[in-house]
C-alpha cells in the first residue's frame, strides 16, 4: 500500500518492526511507522491519514501495547521523544507534550521545587499515554494532578478540556470515549522541598525494584485491578506464580506482570494472558481484563 503523506512532515519507516519499539520485545512489522517533526507536523499528518481514511494508531513510550506476530497493516504514529515541549506555566503550574516521558515530567516538577507527580516517577510511559489511561501509582493518578489536556478532536480542531471534563476513572478517560488524540497537559502542582521530593523518588524506585521484575521485558501490570480484588494476589492464588508458556510467563516476581521470558512471539504472551484470564475464571470466577492494548489485524 502507498500513503499518500508528505514526507516532511516527520521521519518515515516501511515495514518497521514493531518488536523493536514495543516493551515486550514482541510484535511484527508496521506498514509504515512515523515519527512526527512537532505538534504542527502531527496535526497535518492526521489530517492526510483521515482524508485518505488510513488505519492508525498513535503511541507515545510504546510500554502499554502489544503488536500482534503479522504486524499492523496500516499506520503507527510514534510520539516517543517528539511533542517534548515542557515548561513552567504559572507558579505552581507545568506544561508538557504528549512525547515527553512521565518520569522526565516528574523530574523537571522536582527542579523547580514541585510536588505532586512523585507517583509518576517510574511509570516508563509518555504523558499522552498516561493520560489516556489514566496512568497511577503509588496511591496517585494523573486525574488527581491535571488542570487541562490539550487535544485534537473528532473535526481536527485543537481544543482545551479541563481535568474535570476528561471523565477520568480508574485506567479511563474521555480519549477513550472519544475520537481524541492528546497533544499535550497543563498539571496544577504544590510547592515542596526538593530534597523531600528526590527522596520519595528514590524510596519509590526502590520498591518497584525489589518487587517488579525490571529485568525482564513486559508492559508493567498486565491487567487491571479486579473490584475487590488485587490481580496479582488472584493469579498468585491460582498457583501460577512462574508459570512459563513457550517464551512467555508469569513473573516469579510479582504475579501481576507477564514477562517475556526467552524470545517470546506475540502469540506467546497473548496466549499466556489467555490462559491466565481462563484459570481465574474457573477458580475464583472473577474477570481479568487486560490493561495492555493489542494492535494487529
Amino acid at each position: 500500500m502507498d500513503f499518500n503523506i508528505n514526507e516532511d512532515l516527520g521521519d518515515f519507516f516501511y515495514d518497521e518492526p514493531m518488536l523493536n519499539h514495543t516493551s515486550f520485545c514482541v510484535g511484527g512489522p508496521a506498514k509504515l511507522l512515523i515519527k512526527p517533526k512537532d505538534e504542527d507536523s502531527l496535526v497535518e499528518i492526521i489530517k492526510e491519514i483521515k482524508r485518505n481514511n488510513y488505519k492508525f494508531y498513535i503511541l507515545g513510550n510504546c510500554t502499554n501495547v502489544i503488536v500482534k506476530d503479522n504486524g499492523f497493516d496500516g499506520i503507527i504514529i510514534k510520539l516517543k521523544n517528539k511533542l517534548r515541549d515542557i515548561k513552567k506555566v504559572g507558579n505552581t503550574e507545568i506544561y508538557a507534550g504528549a512525547g515527553v516521558s512521565l518520569k522526565k515530567v516528574s523530574e523537571f516538577a522536582m527542579e523547580n521545587s514541585l510536588t505532586g507527580l512523585e507517583f509518576a516517577h517510574g511509570i516508563p510511559g509518555s504523558l499522552g499515554g498516561g493520560v489516556v489511561m489514566n496512568a497511577g501509582a503509588y496511591d496517585g493518578e494523573m486525574k488527581n494532578v491535571i488542570k487541562s489536556v490539550r487535544l485534537l478532536d473528532e473535526n481536527l480542531r485543537i481544543i482545551e478540556l479541563s481535568g474535570e471534563d476528561m471523565s477520568f476513572s480508574y485506567r479511563h478517560s474521555l480519549v477513550q470515549e472519544r475520537d481524541l488524540i492528546v497533544l499535550g497537559a497543563t498539571f496544577a502542582l504544590s510547592h515542596g522541598d526538593k530534597d523531600e521530593i528526590k527522596e520519595k523518588y528514590e524510596e519509590f524506585d526502590r520498591r518497584r525494584a525489589e518487587k517488579q521484575p525490571l529485568d525482564k521485558p513486559s508492559a508493567g501490570s498486565t491487567f487491571k485491578r479486579p473490584k475487590g480484588y488485587f490481580a496479582g494476589k488472584l493469579i498468585d492464588d491460582s498457583g501460577l506464580r512462574g508459570f512459563t508458556h513457550n517464551g512467555a510467563g508469569i513473573s516469579e516476581k510479582h504475579c501481576g506482570f507477564v514477562v517475556n521470558k526467552d524470545n517470546a512471539s506475540a502469540k506467546d504472551v497473548l496466549e499466556t494472558i489467555e490462559i491466565v484470564q481462563k484459570v481465574v475464571q474457573d477458580k475464583f470466577g472473577v474477570k481479568m481484563e487486560r490493561e495492555v492494548k493489542i494492535i494487529g489485524d
